[in-house]
């Protein structure tokens, strides 16, 4: 099995564009045909995602780690808050949320929330390439 990987470890001070950037640094990486250009933008729109909750909701920080496997490609974000991520009812009038954890698991072959043994977790999602 060929895999590739490549880390990016993102401080408070960083944001999901950094991450976006990262990501699609990563993906050029791995060369042709390796991920189609929809696959790629499913990515990046995870990688976000992610990594805007863990700002938001996870403490401020994140490392995030991608992976490229035979058949998918592994989005892994960390972050230093124990709180696992819950479906939220989309707010459709203040606008204030609802719909990326929705997404993320509509997107994913699957999802994956593992406490750190310090506390914290990781979120990992599973994309086809």
């Amino acid at each position: 099995m060929t895999t590739m990987s490549a880390e990016r470890t993102a401080l408070r001070s960083q944001s999901a564009a950094e991450a976006r950037q990262a990501a699609r640094a990563f993906l050029e990486a791995l060369g042709q045909p390796a991920i189609g250009r929809e696959q790629a933008d499913t990515v990046v729109l995870v990688v976000s995602e992610l990594v805007t909750n863990a700002l938001r909701h996870g403490g401020g920080g994140y490392t995030l780690r991608l992976t490229a496997h035979p058949s998918c490609i592994e989005v892994a974000v960390e972050d230093p808050s124990p709180r696992m991520p819950r479906m939220r009812t989309p707010d459709l009038v203040d606008g204030t949320g609802g719909f990326g954890w929705h997404m993320v698991n509509d997107l994913s072959l699957a999802t994956v929330v593992t406490p750190g043994p310090e506390g914290g977790k990781t979120v990992r999602a599973l994309l086809p390439r």
